[in-house]
């Protein structure tokens, strides 16, 4: 078969600048620590809430747990417009770590599609109803980190947002 010289230089460009963006892409994710999170579990979403049911139906001071030094896991339940916990616009308090700390989030929607974005970090997934979505972030610098909800989830999406706050234990002992 025969390609006109001007036409094999532009399929070969082309390839080339594939292979490119392809290392581009890999190299990106593996410098900056990207994870993609993936379904961990999958429950009902109209019962996740339920207590006894599953961790996401605790009362929500005991939804995140410390489960050895320094290593955390925080259940979030995402819902019309709100996280549990952590919505300091709804009156909640804040989601409160030591500086150093690894948290391990698990997120689900008990009624539809959410996101869910930490600021300042990588954490950022969809939030589905029935799957529970898995992503861990190491906190080494203080500071307060807002997570929002990225997808427009109704007429008061504007409010669904919190607070996780980082604080330097050492530096209030001294």
């Amino acid at each position: 078969m025969h390609m006109d010289r001007s036409e094999r230089n532009y399929v070969l460009f082309t390839a080339a600048l594939m292979i490119v963006f392809a290392l581009a892409l890999a190299i990106g994710g593996v410098a900056n620590g990207i994870k993609l999170p993936a379904p961990e579990l999958i429950v009902d979403p109209r019962t996740v809430a339920t207590p006894g049911v599953s961790p996401f139906g605790d009362p929500v001071e005991e939804r995140v747990r410390e489960i050895a030094p320094g290593k955390y896991e925080a259940y979030i339940l995402a819902e019309a417009w709100k996280f549990s916990p952590g919505s300091t616009g709804q009156g909640q308090p804040p989601l409160t770590f030591p500086v150093g700390s690894t948290v391990t989030f698990y997120v689900t929607s008990k009624d539809i599609q959410h996101g869910f974005k930490l600021e300042n970090t990588n954490l950022s997934f969809m939030v589905l109803p029935g799957q529970v979505s898995k992503l861990t972030a190491t906190f080494d610098k203080p500071g307060t980190y807002n997570f929002v909800c990225y997808e427009f989830c109704g007429s008061a999406h504007h409010i669904m947002y919190g607070e996780l706050v980082v604080e330097d234990t050492n530096a209030a002992s001294r």
